[in-house]
């Protein structure tokens, strides 16, 4: 980030002539969870089809990427917008494969389980787990971590290990903050747990994300050539400056009411979170739009 050049651009059209390759968050970029935002996806598609550009969705959903496909199309997100699409569930299912005949404890709502579909676990009680899956809160418009924490007190004092299939704390669901798996994760570590991670800001879900993006694009993308656009402060952007990827960080996110007025952040304050957070940005901008 460069303290002597302009933070706030108006839109990814600023930026795209410098990038091959684009790895873009979901949630909180594309859409909140009940609505499209169109001006992204239209976006996207322009980088795509003016710039010559691939893009790579990557997102924490602890979903495979099929039923993803299925929710953005159901949202309005344009298929044109994207090229391929990398989930946390995916990279959970990775490790999951590497755990066959396991005794799984899903923590999670019923709509998570097309997770565990074709593999080789079976799922069990807490009593006899010997694994846990957590992929958000059961009713998280309703629960709180803490009405977990009897439960994860329990399993902590056995000893079991704990997979985070959606690092999230919380995402916006229409205008309300919702409870993730990510909370959770973070109460098992905090009681002592075992922890495990595969989603943002965390590697493997880099590692499948990039593959992916050299792969649509017919040839490597050189790492400089590659732009991460997200929202979530410890996921996205810490993520992505880890991999040391270019970031266009989007303010009117999760962490708008940081940076005063949501459609004319100040600048001072975007820099000023960025610095504190120990993180760098090549650009920002309210919402994707070109």
């Amino acid at each position: 980030m460069n303290a002597s050049a302009p933070l706030l651009v108006p839109g990814l059209a600023d930026l795209a002539p410098s990038y091959k390759g684009v790895l873009c968050d979901v949630w909180g970029v594309l859409h909140n969870g009940v609505d499209a935002f169109a001006d992204a996806g239209a976006a996207l598609q322009r980088f795509r089809e003016e710039a010559g550009g691939t893009v790579v969705l990557i997102t924490n959903a602890p979903r495979p990427s099929a039923p993803i496909h299925a929710q953005l199309e159901r949202l309005g997100v344009p298929r044109a917008a994207y090229d391929g699409l990398v989930t946390s569930g995916d990279v959970t299912r990775a490790r999951l494969e590497a755990n066959s005949g396991k005794a799984i404890l899903h923590i999670g709502p019923e709509r998570d389980r097309p997770l565990f579909d074709g593999l080789d676990i079976r799922l069990a009680s807490e009593k006899d787990a010997e694994l846990i899956v957590c992929t958000g809160l059961i009713e998280d418009e309703a629960e709180t971590p803490d009405d977990y924490r009897p439960m994860l007190e329990r399993l902590v004092a056995r000893k079991l290990p704990f997979l985070c299939a959606n690092p999230d704390i919380v995402v916006e669901r229409g205008n309300r903050l919702i409870w993730c798996a990510g909370a959770l994760a973070r109460l098992y570590e905090d009681l002592g747990g075992e922890l495990t991670i595969v989603g943002k800001p965390h590697t493997p879900i880099y590692e499948a994300a990039l593959s992916l993006l050299d792969e649509m694009a017919g040839s490597p993308v050189p790492r400089g050539k590659v732009l991460a656009i997200g929202d979530g402060l410890p996921t996205d952007i810490r993520g992505a400056v880890a991999q040391e990827l270019d970031v266009l960080f989007i303010t009117g996110g999760i962490h708008s009411s940081d940076f005063g007025p949501v459609d004319a952040p100040e600048e001072a304050l975007v820099r000023r979170r960025l610095a504190e957070e120990g993180l760098t940005a090549r650009a920002a901008t309210p919402y994707l739009r070109w």
